[in-house]
């Protein structure tokens, strides 16, 4: 994967975000701390969680080496106190992740990066596994809100997110 593709889908991946904050917006105020689902965490550790990992995934795939930070998530989450101190997170978690991917050199997206998982993959995987993540962590986040009495976002209605998350026009072929 190189640059120019990597971009595209970090594109359509920014469109993907916006129905996630939309979906954290959808939390009921004073459930960000509710356990919906038994056995799972609340929403708040949910979205520590996702949205440090994509932190630390980029950031990782920048230096070279993806920090273990799970242990972190924990501490992300007792000091975020409301839905809007979460939904902050997750948007500067979002703009740190999204400042680095769109700076990525091909070395560093073709480049070996080594992992906490006691596995090495090229940049480019790295940034698939937050793609992923995000994706299975999100659908958790709609069982939630299911759970909580709040219909989620449909998942392909990017025209409703906030105007940075829409749908850019694509630019015409080259004749």
């Amino acid at each position: 994967m190189n640059k120019a593709v990597l971009e595209e889908l970090w594109e359509h991946f920014r469109t993907v975000n916006g129905i996630t904050l939309r979906a954290i917006q959808a939390i009921p105020a004073d459930k960000v701390d509710a356990h919906a689902c038994k056995d799972m965490r609340t929403p708040k550790e949910l979205i520590a969680h996702m949205y440090n990992t994509m932190r630390s995934v980029t950031d990782g795939v920048q230096k070279g080496e993806i920090a273990d930070t799970e242990k972190d998530d924990t501490k992300i989450a007792a000091g975020i106190h409301s839905r809007d101190e979460l939904h902050r997170f997750a948007l500067d978690s979002w703009n740190f992740a999204d400042r680095i991917v769109r700076s990525l050199p091909n070395e560093k997206i073709e480049g070996l990066v080594k992992t906490p998982w006691n596995v090495t993959f090229p940049g480019f995987i790295c940034i698939n596994i937050v793609y992923d993540e995000h994706l299975h962590h999100r659908g958790q986040l709609y069982a939630f809100l299911r759970q909580l009495g709040v219909e989620p976002p449909m998942m392909w209605d990017f025209e409703h997110n906030a105007p940075e998350f829409q749908p850019r026009m694509a630019a015409a072929p080259q004749a």
